[in-house]
Order: structure tokens, then C-alpha cells, then sequence
């Protein structure tokens, strides 16, 4: 398997874990209860009352038109001034309820008392009930239309339907507005109308005012419920921008820190290097006894650690500051045009004595007449260097190392370096290419090395453009992919005609796309 530039996906749901997935629920569930427990404070009823006040400057067109219907149709059977009071009555006690409810959204949130202002509007609602109360009243003995206290239980239900929806927010507030006009109705109507059909219609009346007042108080409790998770949706967006902006400001002082700290050991490389190379140069005179005997093997044994010792420090600073230099911007690429093949040839054999040492066959395996790569190349001989050495490291005595130069399949060129070392486990490649990760079987097996090795190559191709791949399975081997762009493959292009007086060239550089 392949693994490069891995990131781990966090959910905040894991569907994996029924468990867990349960405890969100209940946190949940206690949040919005605790939401809904809070609904009796000043600032949540006042969102209650506000949608009650908006809801009826909404509906004054629509309960205007009802009235007007009601009023033409009792003109047209001849009830010309019980319909007009009974308009003006409607239009005084609706008049008064738009009125308060004008007040009370020109009133600042801060200045209103909550309870005053639900009693205001309750007493409106009952207030209109006595428009209401009034049309029940009214009789058609001389009219000649025999159904008509059937069209007054019909107006009624629609007004208690429409108040049901419209006042849904001020709860009883059905109730209030049409409770005098039943019974009125059932005592004014029964002397028109046959007792069975009268109680028909004065039941059916009194459910359809439990019912409304029912559907009335559903829709008040899901408003509640919609407020609760508003609410609750304002809290979490609200959490969520400030995590944000504290994951942002750590962001950026953790970048300025990294900054910070590159920058520093990239100015350190001279005072680093200084002292080192006068302890590798003085402890390899001592141990070689150029100046002279030490009259003592202890001694010259002291020296040559202490030479080994300084070399391995100073690698170690190299790669840290090559690293370091990267990540602070200032490595410099002195591109130019580059035979891959050649360059991985010089650098190969500046590790013949270590593959010698623990006698390794090397296996070549190079595509013949590649074109011009345009790369650094000394930062190509370090990416072969560093992924020949870590092949070397693990390989076991006697065994194989391959090493492949050749095309890609969207028209690049790669180095591939294959070992038949131990491998390392697929749990931890991501370890392996980051800086100072090493595996278990490093730690425990192979050589003493910084960890940085990987994570050099990997910077080096990204500066390039290109990609590092590392494949890898245990008791199989590990291979590195070193992949280059096509953009910096250069071509041929053909020559120029003989008619322009110029002279023909063999081969003339492409530009790089990615100049």
C-alpha cells in the first residue's frame, strides 16, 4: 500500500460507535431541555409575543376580508343594520388589538414588562370575541332564509380556524376569543332551529373549540421547540467561531514559532560547523599521531570516538539545518539541465565502500536516452543519497538493492530504490516520513539515524514540484519513488529551415511550464 501526506479523517460522529453515537444524543436532548426549561425568562417570551404581534399585522388583510364577506352577504338577505354594526363592532375591538399590537413592536425589547403585555393581548382576544358574540345574536325571522343560523355555526368555525393559526403563539388565546360567542349562539338559536339539529350544531361547536384550541396549543409548542433550537443553534455557531478563532490565532503563533525556530538554526549554520570541524580535525591528528606518539592506546582509542562521535554530530546538524533551511524558504535550487541517469550514477558510486562492506548487489535497471531533466542537482544527488543510504541501512548482508531510472506514465521521469530489508509495518509509514520518525524495527534492529533522512526527500521533491511515494511490507522490503514532472522534462524541437540562413540545431531546451 502507498502512503504519502496522510491526514486523519476526524468526525465528530463516529457511525462506527452506536455507544457514542448515543451519549451525543442525550447531550443533545439535556441541551435543548435545558433550553426549553429557560423559556419563562424575560428575553424568550418576548420572541413568543413577538411572533403573536407579527402574526396579526400579517392576517389584518385576511380577517378584513372575512368580515367583508360575511357583512355583504347579510346585505343581500336583507340584514342591512345588524350587519353594520356588527362591521363597526369588528372593526373597533380587531382596531384595538392592531393598536396594542403596533405598540408594543415600537417598544424597545429592554422597556417592555412581558406579563402586562400577554395580559394586554388576552384581554384583546376576548375583546374580539364580543364582535363575535354579537353576530351569533343576530336572527333572520323576517329574512325568510331558514338555514341561516347554520351559516352563522359555519362563520364561526372558519374565524375559530383562522384564530387557531393566526394566534397560535399567545396561548388560551382561541379559547378567550370565542367562548362567549358559542354560548351565546346556543342560547339564541334554539328557538329557530329543531332541538336534534340545534344540539348538533351547538356540540359540534364546543369540539371544534376543544380541537382548535388543542391544534393552537401544538403549533405554540413546536414555535417554543423552533426558538429552543434557534437558540441552540446560536450557542453552537457561536462556540463554534470562537474554537475557530482560537484554533486560528494557535495556527498562526505555532507557524510563527516553527518560523521562528527554522530561521534560527538556518543563521546557526556557520557558528554549528565551526567548532565541530576543529573537533573532527584535531581528534583524527591525534588518533593518527601525526604530531607524534601518544604513548597510550586508550588514548588514540579515545580520539577516534570522539572523531566518530563529531562525525555523526556533524550529519546530524547537516540534515537539521538542510531541513530547517527548507522550511524557513531559504534553499536556494540552482536548476539546470540534468541527465538523471548521470546523476544517480555519480552518487551511486559514492556508496561502493558501504555496499562492499556489507557485500550488497546493486541491480541498475536505467532507461536509455532519456531527455534533459531540469532540476538541482545537488539536491537530486541528496534525494539519491538519502534513499540509497536508508536502503544500505536495512538491507541484511549479502542481499539486493535495485535502482530504477525511467519514465513516468504522465510523461515524467522517477528514481525508484527497492531493498529486501525487513519493511515496515503500514501503521507506521506515516511516522517514517516525518521529521525525526522512526520505525520499531529501526529502533530495534538497524543502525542509529536522525529520522530526518525521508522527510528531506520528501521537501526536496515538493520544492521540484514533484512527489515522494514510499511502499513498503514487511519481510518484503521498502520501496522509494522519487517522481519528477513532466514540466521539467525537456525535448527535442525541430530544427530550422534552411530557407531562414539559420543553421540547423540538434536540439534546442523547452520551457518550463512551471518556469
Amino acid at each position: 500500500m502507498a502512503s504519502w501526506s496522510t491526514t486523519l479523517d476526524k468526525n465528530i460522529v463516529d457511525r462506527r460507535r452506536v455507544s457514542r453515537n448515543a451519549e451525543l444524543a442525550q447531550t443533545v436532548r439535556k441541551t435543548r431541555d435545558r433550553l426549553l426549561e429557560t423559556a419563562g425568562q424575560a428575553n424568550y417570551e418576548y420572541e413568543i409575543l413577538l411572533i403573536y404581534a407579527r402574526a396579526m399585522a400579517a392576517s389584518a388583510a385576511s380577517v378584513g376580508i372575512l368580515v367583508l364577506i360575511v357583512a355583504f352577504s347579510g346585505f343581500l338577505i336583507g340584514l342591512e343594520r345588524q350587519m353594520t354594526i356588527w362591521v363597526l363592532l369588528t372593526i373597533g375591538c380587531y382596531g384595538f388589538l392592531a393598536l396594542a399590537t403596533r405598540k408594543f413592536n415600537q417598544t424597545p425589547a429592554d422597556q417592555l414588562n412581558i406579563e402586562h403585555w400577554k395580559n394586554v393581548f388576552f384581554a384583546g382576544q376576548a375583546i374580539t370575541g364580543l364582535s363575535w358574540a354579537y353576530f351569533a345574536m343576530v336572527r333572520c325571522g323576517a329574512c325568510g332564509v331558514d338555514f341561516f343560523p347554520f351559516v352563522q355555526a359555519l362563520v364561526l368555525l372558519v374565524a375559530m380556524a383562522a384564530t387557531a393559526i393566526i394566534c397560535s403563539a399567545l396561548r388560551g388565546a382561541t379559547f378567550a376569543a370565542f367562548a362567549l360567542p358559542i354560548i351565546v349562539y346556543s342560547l339564541t338559536s334554539r328557538t329557530e332551529l329543531p332541538p336534534i339539529f340545534h344540539g348538533t350544531l351547538v356540540v359540534m361547536l364546543v369540539l371544534a373549540l376543544i380541537f382548535f384550541t388543542y391544534v393552537a396549543n401544538h403549533f405554540n409548542q413546536s414555535a417554543r421547540l423552533t426558538l429552543a433550537f434557534q437558540s441552540e443553534k446560536d450557542a453552537l455557531i457561536g462556540e463554534l467561531e470562537t474554537a475557530n478563532a482560537m484554533s486560528d490565532e494557535a495556527r498562526r503563533r505555532a507557524e510563527e514559532a516553527n518560523l521562528a525556530k527554522s530561521r534560527f538554526l538556518a543563521s546557526m549554520s556557520h557558528e554549528l560547523r565551526t567548532p565541530l570541524n576543529a573537533i573532527l580535525g584535531f581528534s583524527e591528528v591525534m588518533s593518527k599521531e601525526i604530531l607524534g606518539g601518544m604513548g597510550n592506546e586508550t588514548y588514540k582509542d579515545y580520539a577516534r570516538d570522539i572523531h566518530t562521535s563529531g562525525q555523526h554530530l556533524l550529519n546530524l546538524i547537516n540534515e537539521i539545518l538542510d531541513l530547517s533551511r527548507v522550511e524557513a524558504g531559504r534553499y536556494a535550487l540552482n536548476e539546470e539541465a540534468t541527465r538523471l541517469v548521470d546523476a544517480v550514477s555519480e552518487t551511486i558510486h559514492l556508496m561502493q565502500i558501504k555496499l562492499q562492506k556489507k557485500n550488497i548487489r546493486l541491480v541498475e535497471h536505467f532507461e536509455q536516452d532519456l531527455p534533459l531533466l531540469w532540476v538541482d542537482i545537488r539536491s537530486v544527488r541528496q534525494i539519491v543519497l538519502n534513499l540509497l543510504s536508508n536502503a544500505v541501512k536495512f538491507t541484511p548482508a549479502n542481499g539486493e538493492i535495485q535502482v530504477k531510472v525511467g519514465w513516468t506514465a504522465g510523461g515524467g521521469q522517477y528514481i525508484s530504490i527497492r531493498d529486501n530489508g525487513p519493511g515496515i509495518p503500514q501503521e507506521e509509514i506515516p511516522v517514517v516520513l516525518s521529521a525525526f520518525g522512526q520505525g520499531s524495527i529501526a529502533i530495534k534492529s538497524a543502525e542509529q539515524g536522525t529520522g530526518l533522512g525521508l522527510p528531506i526527500v520528501q521537501a526536496l521533491m515538493a520544492m521540484h514540484g514533484g512527489e515522494f511515494r514510499l511502499y513498503s511490507k514487511l519481510r518484503e522490503g521498502t520501496e522509494g519513488f522519487a517522481i519528477f514532472p513532466a514540466s521539467r522534462v525537456t525535448e527535442a524541437m525541430p530544427a530550422i529551415g534552411a530557407k531562414s540562413g539559420e543553421p540547423k540545431s540538434r536540439t534546442a531546451k523547452r520551457s518550463r511550464a512551471a518556469a
